[in-house]
């Protein structure tokens, strides 16, 4: 007889316990080769676990999917239409908060689609966890990772570079196709959002500002991208939208935030014009742009003379605000736009 595994068990028991839910005991006996003891024995710890729900009759019980749910599918990514998964295999089978539905079925239907259609890979697999406090998504495709599409398309060779151009939004390499809000929108509307890739990873945490952090990566080929929400958050996917327009409708995308922690490196300052002109690059999509200070010890002149007096006079619809400044850099910035006045 097959051994029975609890940790594989739970990528499919959710769907399982939905769909057989008076013959379940049978249906894992068939589906593992295991005995009906053993099969007894792991439902029981899957019901002590959390996993499972049993009401009726000892001799006919009723099983139905505890508070601890998962579901795990891979799919090729020709032909793959990003809505139909969801629609089909995922919602169906956990229970969330309307509000918490909505926006995973967004970050869902994005990061699948840039699976689909950036990736170059051949398949993707889509695992989502909900658990008592949360609900956890992982898609990975095995696809040229997304630091070297970058690399490929806009010739920027430093995923944390890749990742400053990322964290402004509207990046994309399929402009008549695309508006660059996918990735941007889905990392704002998670708790927790990792991008693992090419031997980098890069986490946002809400609760510190929408901070975007450096971390340990999957070892693993191509992209892989992680989201978890908190089943009670406050968040709301339209919240979230107006959040990034100006007129806090929603509808515009036209503010962005630009984390110029980006853009140092080890033994590197913020000196020159030429790294202020990266972090303005593409800013003439917006209307309103935070630069975000936060990680900034030190800038010269040079760089602040660019970035708040030759770009803002050559972009005066644009408006720039300096965020998150030591009171010496508020202090050059100050005598910068002094003198661009």
């Amino acid at each position: 007889m097959t051994p029975l595994h609890l940790h594989q068990l739970t990528s499919w028991i959710t769907t399982a316990a939905v769909r057989h839910p008076h013959d379940l005991s049978a249906y894992v006996a068939e589906r593992t080769g295991s005995s009906r003891p053993a099969v007894r024995k792991a439902l029981v710890r899957l019901i002590e676990s959390g996993w499972l729900e049993k009401s009726g009759p000892v001799s006919k019980p009723v099983f139905k999917p505890g508070l601890m749910r998962q579901v795990v599918m891979s799919y090729p990514v020709g032909g793959l239409q990003e809505d139909l998964p969801w629609a089909r295999d995922f919602a169906p089978y956990v229970t969330l908060p309307a509000t918490v539905s909505r926006m995973m079925q967004h970050i869902f239907g994005e990061i699948l689609n840039n699976a689909i259609e950036h990736s170059g890979g051949t398949a993707v697999t889509v695992s989502m966890r909900q658990t008592a406090s949360h609900v956890q998504l992982l898609i990975s495709d095995d696809g040229q990772g997304l630091f070297d599409h970058i690399r490929e398309f806009f010739a920027i060779d430093d995923p944390e570079l890749a990742m400053l151009e990322l964290s402004k939004g509207k990046l994309t390499s399929l402009p008549d196709c695309h508006t660059g809000r996918g990735l941007f929108f889905s990392s704002q509307l998670a708790d927790v959002f990792e991008i693992h890739a090419n031997g980098s990873k890069f986490q946002r945490r809400a609760w510190e500002e929408g901070r975007w952090h450096g971390g340990r990566p999957l070892e693993r080929r191509g992209t892989s991208v992680y989201a978890s929400i908190s089943l009670d958050t406050t968040r709301s996917f339209d919240a979230v939208l107006a959040n990034w327009s100006s007129d806090r409708e929603g509808v515009e995308f036209d503010c962005t935030r630009v984390p110029l922690r980006f853009l140092l490196s080890q033994g590197v300052a913020l000196d020159s014009r030429a790294q202020a002109r990266r972090a303005v690059s593409r800013l003439q999509q917006f209307r309103h742009a935070e630069i975000d200070f936060d990680g900034v010890t030190e800038v010269s002149h040079s760089f602040a003379d660019e970035l708040f007096r030759v770009f803002a006079r050559q972009h005066p619809e644009i408006r720039l605000i300096p965020a998150n400044m030591s009171p010496r850099i508020s202090m050059l910035v100050q005598s910068v736009t002094a003198t661009a006045g």
